[in-house]
């Protein structure tokens, strides 16, 4: 397929624009270069943009199991209602009185949020989740400075966790303590305690956690890091798995993240748009991120918290994001929001359970939203790696999973349906891995060299890394 730079010749075009209503501006001699820019008609333009359209396997599409990285229910209703004039025709420097609707929805849903975390104070400043997750160490430091209690440098982090958690703790400026798991999954408690000390900051923690498990000693957790004058933050990257059941805060966490866009219905590929929104105990609103939105005499209005750790983004954070998740949540309601974690929790060991005869599960128990098969076995036995797995499911029309995380579990595949697939789907999902597994023994070469019905084939993945080409040659 050819890019849209080849398309078209030179002196085609379209008018598309309309006439411009403010004075033209001519650029600096310097940097009156002529554009690059494709020459194409409007057949063209839309046949190209058409044919990229075909290309793109999303929810729309079909079965889309990946981890919890990815929302896979984005209700239509609330993109209408993120696409409202009202709301995106707000300029953030207008004067707060003409924005009393964006403010109370805001205002609402931090109220709404704060219910499901079990925390008094949220902001929805942050961009994404992994600066929601910078967000809430820095207020765990906040915390400490304020105290004078500087000699606590360490983060305490389990090795199952997502790879932005340790870097979010030495981008604050802390020590890194690795906790490995337990044969169980979950964390190491003696482990635990003899890493704890004077020295202990807090510890970041997601429960689920990444191989799909709750952790059953999960209060145990929070209070040897409490008895040690430490902070509990919660990673809530798998949110969507106990949402409505059970609250970060009342498992013993001082601090929360909840990305948006995986559990509260923002389309989320390619890396965006997102929001990491931060909740936290009334002890550390002080520190929070300002301003906040408060409601007085029955306005709403901007305040500094006290002690403030600043902006940590301009203005108020990815709006229309915050717009769509208040749309899903009143949509839905407490009772909504509940089932939605339930049937998440039901579809995945419905599929566990259908796989678990054939598949070696790396622990074979009650999970969660999501589950881990390891193909450890199979990839001795075969020489079929999980990589060939699924690269073969893209022959099926199926997109692959999760591969090689967490780093825990050898040759893992981590599966999640999600709470809106049907049981006839993951039958025939579940269909089509068995008989992937079976193409493995009896022609694995074919596996090796899969896809062979994509636009694209197998790509030289290590290649591409090594030697990357980051714009396009003009000739």
């Amino acid at each position: 397929m050819k890019l849209i730079f080849e398309l078209g010749v030179e002196g085609r075009g379209m008018t598309l624009m309309p006439e411009c209503d403010v004075p033209e501006y001519q650029l600096p001699e310097e940097r009156s270069e002529a554009l690059h820019l494709p020459h194409v008609s409007e057949n063209e333009l839309t046949r190209h943009y058409t044919a990229l359209c075909k290309r793109i396997h999303g929810v729309n599409d079909g079965f889309y199991p990946l981890g919890s990285c990815t929302m896979k229910y984005n209700p239509k209703i609330d993109e209408d209602m993120a696409a409202l004039p009202g709301f995106t025709q707000l300029h953030p420097l207008q004067p707060i009185e003409t924005a009393q609707g964006a403010l109370e929805a805001l205002h609402t849903l931090g109220a709404e949020l704060g219910e499901v975390f079990g925390m008094d104070a949220v902001t929805f400043q942050p961009a994404a989740g992994a600066h929601g997750e910078f967000t809430g160490v820095l207020l765990i430091k906040a915390y400490h400075t304020d105290r004078g209690d500087t000699a606590r440098t360490k983060i305490i982090v389990p090795d199952s966790a997502h790879g932005t958690n340790p870097a979010t703790a030495a981008m604050c400026g802390f020590q890194v303590i690795n906790i490995p798991s337990g044969v169980d999954g979950c964390v190491d408690l003696d482990a635990l305690r003899a890493a704890v000390g004077p020295d202990t900051a807090g510890l970041m923690l997601t429960n689920p956690n990444t191989v799909g498990i709750f952790d059953k000693n999960i209060l145990e957790i929070t209070k040897i890091i409490h008895d040690a004058g430490g902070l509990c933050y919660y990673d809530g990257a798998n949110l969507n798995a106990v949402m409505g059941v059970v609250r970060p805060g009342d498992m013993g966490f001082d601090c929360i993240h909840s990305n948006l866009h995986k559990t509260f219905a923002t389309p989320h590929g390619g890396g965006g748009p997102g929001a990491g929104a931060v909740g936290c105990k009334e002890f550390l609103k002080k520190y929070m991120p300002g301003p906040l939105v408060v409601k007085k005499d029955g306005k709403y209005g901007f305040a500094y918290p006290e002690k403030s750790i600043g902006r940590v983004k301009m203005f108020y954070g990815n709006f229309d994001v915050v717009v769509r998740a208040l749309t899903y949540v009143l949509t839905l309601g407490k009772s909504g929001i509940r089932e939605a974690a339930m049937n998440a929790v039901l579809n995945a060991n419905y599929m566990r359970v259908r796989l678990k005869d054939t598949f070696t599960m790396a622990y074979d128990e009650i999970c969660m939203h999501e589950f881990v098969m390891s193909l450890v076995d199979l990839h001795k036995e075969t020489g079929v790696s999980a990589l060939d797995l699924a690269k073969g499911m893209l022959d099926f029309g199926l997109h692959p999973p999760t591969m090689y995380f967490p780093l825990i579990v050898h040759e893992a595949l981590m599966i999640e349906p999600c709470e809106t697939e049907s049981k006839e789907t993951m039958d025939e999902v579940c269909g089509i891995y068995c008989k992937l597994f079976e193409l493995a023994h009896s022609d694995p070469e074919t596996l090796h060299t899969a896809p062979h019905s994509t636009p694209v084939r197998r790509l030289d993945e290590v290649g591409a890394a090594r030697n990357m080409v980051l714009r396009y040659q003009f000739a």
